[in-house]
């Protein structure tokens, strides 16, 4: 494959607002599911879903010439691989923000020290907002369960004592502890977040329970802290509070695992640095490498021990 001219890589990046907007429109309306049984004509989907035939024919033949959907003959598209994930519960959900209320936040990003953009946009910040919004607090926390699996099996590979209690503070709907536990059948968990948070406590089983409260004020006693991308979402100065909150509450033989990215230094292609720029605009937040790392655990009576990517281990000092 012939490497993209500078032309084609600027033209990339000035019309991918149109792609996130795009993406997150066509996932509202389920396309990709609509299209699961092989192509369809564009008349048909949009009478099904209550979109305008000729924009909902642009917003797939925008979307195909960069391989997510494809138009298979004039007016019919089907699926392709790109595509399809958005049938997945996660990837769908992923899109219906970036292409919605995170659009709409990184739209207003500047250079400017002021204002988080969402904060100006929305007049609240991301977590207020969210809490008067349960139909998108539902989307946020399904999207979190994305990369899930990765997430389960780097922890599951740790050493584990076998009869620890596991408290998941900030942990959503606590699919990240139910899948531990299957894999950990000694272990006991504690999901930790505000009482917002959709979730089915059914899954839990026994070995489970939730406990509502704020990070910024306490956490449930426990053996094990997990933060599982949690600190990515708030800036240097809350991120120390968090974990002083933790380390209050901890045992001297409490260990902590954070599960967040360690971004390199220099030019990485990945997409750490835009997910960086997605939490200024939210939140004022960073994506953090290994020197902010450390400098974040400096004074909070953790003590790392392994800072990598994915993963970071630490100890109460």
């Amino acid at each position: 494959m012939s490497e993209r001219s500078p032309e084609d890589r600027l033209w990339d990046l000035m019309h991918g607002a149109l792609a996130t907007r795009a993406l997150g429109i066509v996932a509202d309306l389920r396309i990709a599911d609509a299209l699961a049984d092989g192509p369809r004509p564009v008349t048909e989907l949009a009478h099904d879903t209550g979109a305008s035939a000729d924009s909902l024919h642009r917003l797939l033949a925008a979307l195909a010439s960069d391989g997510v959907f494809a138009e298979i003959s004039p007016g019919v598209f089907g699926n392709t691989e790109a595509s399809e994930l958005l049938r997945v519960a996660a990837q769908r959900d992923f899109a219906h923000l970036f292409g919605g209320v995170w659009h709409r936040a990184a739209g207003a990003l500047d250079a400017g020290t002021g204002a988080v953009a969402f904060e100006r946009v929305h007049g609240s910040d991301f977590w207020t907002w969210l809490a008067a919004h349960p139909d998108e607090r539902a989307a946020f926390d399904g999207a979190m369960v994305d990369g899930l699996e990765r997430r389960v099996e780097r922890l599951a590979a740790l050493d584990w004592r076998g009869d620890e209690t596991v408290v998941d503070v900030g942990g959503g709907n606590g699919s990240l502890l139910v899948a531990l536990l299957e894999r950990q059948p000694g272990l006991r968990g504690i999901v930790f977040d505000l009482p917002e948070t959709v979730r089915d406590e059914a899954s839990f089983g026994d070995r489970i329970e939730f406990a509502a409260g704020s990070f910024f004020e306490s956490v449930p006693p426990g053996d094990v802290y997990v933060l599982s991308t949690v600190l990515h979402n708030w800036p240097d100065e809350q991120a120390a509070t968090i974990l002083r909150t933790i380390r209050a509450a901890a045992p001297d033989h409490g260990r902590l695992l954070v599960i967040d990215a360690v971004i390199p230094t220099g030019n990485d292609p990945g997409g750490k640095n835009w997910l960086g720029l997605l939490g200024l605009s939210l939140f004022g937040s960073r994506e953090r490498d290994e020197a902010q790392w450390g400098a974040l655990f400096e004074g909070s009576e953790f003590e790392p021990l392994r800072i990598r990517d994915g993963l970071i281990e630490a100890r109460c000092r």
